[in-house]
């Protein structure tokens, strides 16, 4: 019986303490919830979060029936601290959420802070999607901002910047939002792309000094003035940004904005070092900037550097690549090697974007055939060079060359035609018109035209620049006169052509010319004279000894017997006839008329 009792009472205290416990849940959670609710108005979340993880696991199904827009809420703030904290399961329980609770302004709001989950996650394209279906009716003015800014950045990342753009915009002009710098960075960027210049400007200006920005914004301030045209402002912003010691982000484009920038202003040697620093890091390099660089290596006098940039720039049938060949060509000049000049020109030449380059080209590359040697093509491209240039400023000039050529290669009589056709020839065709009146004259000797070539021989006599022909002038025109007969103007040229040393040349040589000059004096009947010529010819005459000396050493006999010295005349006559010379009948002949005038009973 007592135990019983003691049931009983055991019994009936656990019944008023269950009772009692229930009434104080049913209770307490309402003074909990506003402690907890508190907590979270004030951002303590990691206070708030317990406290709402205490209600929702303490709450009955009582609680839910009896008190359903309470625990709706311990629900809706236990998930939402959850997400805030990051943690693994919130996810599913705000989708879970979203889908199953009929509360429209708490499922607006549990989509907007679940998009900023996905947003501190990274995740942009379920961020954007569940800002999209937030709307912002039910939020803050600060979830308002934030919800646009990080909205903004979502479609950012994602590339739908028109998108973005009004987002950004909305922030960027509220100053003492936190996203305010942020949002003028990415609003300027986007403005920047649209073309919106002066919108960029006013965004970027604000956060050019901002730290995380200060190196990169400069180089779109730098850019916008620029393409605004203001490229002394652009040129001078830039220099002092990248001299004010923080590395800019942009640094290498920076550089080559300023080397571009000077390049255009013709300001070469400070353009140069900028374009230099540039393409020396760069890992890919545009024709373009490879061609102004090795442009002001070019105008600062380094060749060699110029034309290594110049030489990367061939192949290309465009004007960049002719302009290039032909300085390529002209660098080449300048350090004297004229055969890849030559060359250089000849790529320049096959190209047609610049009708005046291929002109130039044309022209310097016929020039440089003709002084490397190359007379045969010197001589193709001048002829097409004045076909197809007749009015060019280098025609007179290509004349000259011409001219020259046609000497080089023994045209001389349509060299002499082009040389009397030029107005104002160069000194150097001066100074080879004797050359080419003389090798004309010879080619008419040999057609038999003696009168022609007579005249043409004069007029070389009396050029001032007839040095190095005027022995053989003197030759022909003493072989003109003796062919004439006329024996003192053939004495005077010869004798002229053995004063100037006698230089060979084809027929004029010392010993035809001294044969000659015996028998001019031979003929005048100055034996003396004739004598000293033919003796110095027919000296040491011998069996096989040529007709010429033959013939001279005759005549040397001739002159002694002439001159009554019958002792040297016989003598060398009996020389002819021991050598058996086809003038031995002659000399047997001679040495009788010799035994005659011996004879005291003849006279001659």
């Amino acid at each position: 019986m007592k135990n019983r009792s003691i049931a009983l009472i055991a019994t009936l205290i656990s019944f008023f303490s269950l009772h009692a416990q229930q009434t104080l849940i049913f209770k307490d959670p309402q003074e909990k919830f506003k402690e907890a609710k508190e907590y979270y108005q004030k951002e303590q979340y990691s206070i708030a979060y317990p406290l709402f993880k205490e209600l929702q696991q303490a709450s009955k199904e009582t609680n839910y029936i009896n008190d359903a827009l309470i625990t709706q809420e311990i629900n809706y703030y236990t998930t939402v601290l959850a997400l805030k904290q990051n943690e693994g399961r919130a996810e599913e329980t705000a989708l879970d959420f979203i889908e199953l609770e009929k509360n429209n302004a708490r499922v607006q709001q549990m989509n907007f802070h679940l998009g900023e989950f996905y947003y501190r996650k990274q995740n942009f394209p379920d961020a954007a999607k569940y800002y999209e279906d937030a709307g912002i009716a039910n939020l803050s003015n600060r979830e308002i901002s934030d919800m646009k800014f990080h909205q903004g950045y979502a479609y950012f990342t994602m590339q739908k910047f028109n998108q973005a753009k009004p987002l950004f915009n909305s922030i960027r002009q509220i100053k003492d939002d936190p996203n305010y710098i942020d949002a003028n960075y990415y609003y300027g960027f986007l403005a920047f792309r649209d073309r919106n210049y002066n919108e960029a400007l006013e965004s970027f200006k604000i956060v050019e000094n901002e730290k995380g920005y200060e190196t990169v914004v400069p180089y779109y301030i730098a850019q916008i003035y620029y393409v605004q045209g203001k490229k002394e402002e652009a040129i001078a912003y830039a220099e002092k940004k990248i001299k004010g010691g923080n590395a800019q982000y942009y640094d290498r484009e920076m550089k080559l904005m300023l080397g571009h920038g000077y390049f255009e202003r013709k300001e070469f040697d400070k353009g140069l070092p900028y374009l230099e620093d540039y393409v020396s890091k760069a890992d890919k390099v545009t024709r373009e900037n490879l061609y102004e660089l090795s442009y002001s290596y070019y105008m600062a006098g380094q060749y060699p550097k110029a034309i290594i940039g110049f030489k990367q720039l061939s192949g290309k049938d465009d004007s960049l690549s002719q302009h290039a060949m032909y300085l390529l060509g002209d660098s080449y000049l300048k350090i004297g090697e004229k055969a890849n000049a030559r060359n250089a020109f000849l790529f320049c030449a096959s190209n047609s974007s610049n009708k005046a380059q291929k002109e130039i080209s044309k022209f310097q590359y016929a020039k440089l055939s003709y002084e490397l040697g190359y007379q045969d093509e010197a001589l193709n491209s001048l002829s097409s060079f004045l076909a197809d240039y007749p009015n060019s400023t280098y025609n007179t000039e290509a004349r000259d060359l011409m001219v020259m050529v046609l000497a080089n290669t023994n045209n001389y009589k349509d060299a002499l035609t082009l040389m009397e056709g030029l107005k104002n020839p160069s000194e150097t065709s001066k100074k080879t018109y004797p050359r080419i009146l003389f090798g004309r004259a010879a080619e008419l000797i040999n057609d038999g035209n003696l009168l022609q070539a007579d005249a043409l021989l004069d007029r070389a006599l009396k050029d001032p620049n007839n040095a190095a022909v005027l022995p053989l002038i003197n030759f022909w025109k003493g072989e003109i006169a003796y062919r004439a007969d006329k024996l003192d103007n053939a004495i005077k040229y010869y004798n002229a052509y053995l004063d100037a040393g006698a230089p060979a040349s084809g027929e004029a040589n010392a010993n035809t010319v001294k044969y000659n000059l015996g028998y001019c004096y031979l003929r005048k009947e100055n034996y003396p004279a004739a004598l000293k010529f033919f003796e110095q010819v027919g000296k040491n005459p011998a069996l096989n000894s040529d007709a010429i000396t033959q013939d001279a050493y005759i005549r040397s006999a001739d002159c002694y017997f002439m001159n009554r010295d019958y002792s040297q005349a016989k003598s060398m006559y009996d020389n002819v006839i021991k050598l058996s010379w086809p003038a031995e009948d002659y000399a047997t002949f001679q040495v009788a008329m010799i035994a005659g005038v011996r004879s005291s009973n003849e006279k001659i």
